[in-house]
């Protein structure tokens, strides 16, 4: 049905509103990425498969669905795949309305259960249940991880069918599209966006609202909106998760953009290793350009819009815009010497909004709720609330949204659970291969765009690695500089060519090979190439390294005078051991060691050369009496 005047918008809504309310049970099977990894297509169709079983239950299949009546009373249920609930660690997950349970770590053979206890007898499977320090939590929303979290962005993933348009305006979605049209002009939009104090949450936190009218001053028919979905940072999977799980309230933001500056074309950009997000974007283009949303003369006005999908190579630099712009283009994805800037000449060298996923699911709920609302949420220089990808050494991993100015110790902790096997916690990587460090002291730091400034740290697009006391900082430093000089698109010499020295440097630390000149060299080609690389990649590069260099210099230290790595991670730092008063003298070590470093008599101990020793472990790994040990 097309929806040609805003008449017809809030027929559609009422109609949707009330073929959510049909069913006297919804089963929402999590179909993001992680819990299809998982086997959830499996669970999603078996419960089809149960449902349509059932004598009175309604079950979408594609696009068929069965009815029926049943002397039992039960009336019919609703099957959805849902996006991303959030709570990894506990995948796949299944949420269960109107009674709210969220089963974990759900497999295909609990599902006729589930079926039968909840959907027939509307009681809890006990098992199934999340459960913490003793407690089994019914509702999803008593689970500690939900309960401290303030979800806005992601308020609709896990609870809508992710691939349903009626479901999405049934919740309120294309409302604030609605009130730009009729009860706004482009300006107004523009004022609004810019009272709001939204800032990117792509990294670098730039004012929305002052890029937004920039544009808009353009004197040009021709302008663009382009959406970076590109997320390339290791262990980031938050825009991921809004493509996936509410692809329609990132498409109403990039519309309400479009007419606040007068462009009629957007463009996505989002890496080709996200398939189901692109599938799930291309399907709520579709719906919505079925439906009037998109298209010509929208909802019967002047404004006309078209979104197009661009897939990346997966190039860490095209998440710079003039790189991104650059790639869509169909050039090399390269950064520019700027000015001008993109909102002077962007994409096809005409005036450009360039925001990332989240920045644009902020939109329509700034636009219904205002300025002076957003604004009771964060902290006055940083509004609202970001979403983060919680990883690495931290009990409940997962995607959270809290409001800005949250302190690391409450993520950690009350939402995350605290560190693996209650490990001492040493340290959060935050904001990707290119961001800062965060310690012990900075637990009650807020996670705002201004304090983090202030350690050298940043957001970034919101990942956040935990690390424990087992961890070996000079390795992190090292894996991440691996990264990014990995993907130096290799245009500036400080970023192709100091990236490379660097990264070699710190191959030589953890190889034992290190020395006190080497952590100055460090220091020095971490300031230069901050200082004078092109892009923000490479001005960011060094961060990892210079933050630990601060944070664990005593660790740096160890490596490269006492050559030894404390938590046993640098493999060459290692001295294996064999215990004389254990060893059998069996000589299964000599005989699996691929350089003959270990020799002896058999029935008697045996020892091992250190100066021939590789340090790859097979000897330990071959020991039948645990008389071989590793010493850091």
């Amino acid at each position: 049905m097309r929806l040609n005047n805003r008449e017809d918008l809030e027929k559609k809504r009422i109609e949707a509103k009330e073929a959510m309310k049909k069913p006297s049970h919804r089963i929402l099977v999590c179909a993001g990425t992680g819990c299809l990894a998982g086997g959830s297509a499996e669970i999603y169709n078996k419960f089809l498969e149960l449902a349509a079983k059932e004598e009175g239950v309604e079950v979408e299949f594609g696009e068929e669905a069965a009815h029926g009546a049943n002397d039992r009373g039960i009336a019919h249920t609703g099957v959805k795949r849902s996006g991303c609930h959030g709570f990894c660690e506990m995948g796949p997950l299944v949420r269960i309305e109107p009674s709210n349970y969220l089963y974990v770590k759900v497999k295909e053979e609990d599902c006729e259960e589930i079926f039968e206890e909840t959907i027939r007898n509307d009681r809890p499977v006990e098992r199934l249940l999340y459960e913490a320090d003793g407690v089994k939590y019914e509702t999803q929303e008593k689970i500690p991880f939900y309960e401290k979290q303030m979800r806005l962005v992601l308020k609709n993933c896990g609870h809508i069918d992710a691939e349903n348009m009626d479901e999405y305006i049934a919740v309120g979605g294309y409302q604030a599209l609605e009130k730009v049209l009729f009860e706004m002009t482009p300006e107004d939009v523009v004022e609004e966006i810019s009272e709001s104090g939204l800032r990117g949450r792509g990294g670098g936190g730039f004012q929305t609202g002052y890029k937004w009218r920039q544009v808009a001053r353009q004197k040009t028919e021709e302008k663009y909106i382009v959406c970076n979905g590109d997320e390339g940072d290791p262990g980031a999977f938050m825009d991921r998760s809004v493509m996936e799980g509410d692809p329609h309230k990132m498409l109403e933001g990039m519309m309400i953009a479009g007419y606040a500056v007068g462009a009629s074309e957007g463009y996505i950009y989002v890496r080709a290793e996200y398939p189901l997000a692109i599938n799930r974007l291309k399907t709520a283009i579709a719906q919505a350009s079925e439906a009037g949303l998109l298209g010509e003369h929208i909802l019967g006005t002047d404004f006309s819009f078209r979104i197009h999908i661009n897939r990346g190579a997966g190039a860490f630099v095209c998440g710079e815009g003039s790189a991104l712009t650059a790639s869509i283009e169909g050039e090399r994805g390269m950064p520019r010497t700027k000015p001008p800037r993109t909102v002077e000449q962007g994409l096809f060298a005409k005036p450009t909004v360039l925001n990332n996923v989240e920045t644009y699911a902020n939109v329509p709920m700034i636009v219904n709720e205002g300025a002076a609302w957003y604004h009771t949420i964060g902290t006055e220089g940083s509004p609202g609330t970001k979403a983060f990808a919680l990883t690495g050494s931290v009990k409940h991993t997962g995607l959270i949204e809290v409001p800005m100015g949250t302190t690391l110790r409450k993520i950690v902790y009350d939402i995350g659970g605290g560190v693996k096997n209650d490990v001492p916690f040493k340290a959060v990587q935050i904001g990707g291969p290119s961001g800062g460090c965060l310690v012990t002291n900075n637990l009650e730091v807020a996670l705002d765009f201004d304090s983090l400034k202030k350690l050298n740290a940043m957001i970034g697009s919101g990942g956040l690695v935990v690390m424990d006391e087992n961890t070996c900082m000079v390795e992190v430093a090292r894996f991440f500089m691996n990264f990014t000089q990995n993907e130096s698109c290799g245009k500036c010499v400080p970023c192709r060519e100091g990236t490379k020295q660097m990264l070699d440097i710190l191959e030589d630390i953890v190889a034992g090979k290190g020395t006190e000149e080497s952590l100055i060299m460090l220091e020095e080609l971490g300031e230069a190439i901050t200082n004078t690389a092109l892009c923000g990649l490479g001005k960011s590069a060094a961060l990892p390294v210079l933050s630990t260099l601060r944070n664990f210099r005593k660790e740096y230290l160890e490596h490269v005078v006492e050559k030894r790595c404390a938590t046993g991670t640098c493999q060459a730092l290692l001295n294996y051991k064999i215990l004389p008063d254990v060893c059998k003298g069996c000589s299964k070590c000599a005989r699996n060691c691929p350089v003959d470093a270990i020799s002896g008599k058999v029935k008697e101990p045996f020892t091992i050369d250190q100066s021939v020793c590789i340090k790859c472990g097979t000897c330990l790994d071959n020991c039948p009496f645990g008389a071989i040990v590793k010493e850091s």
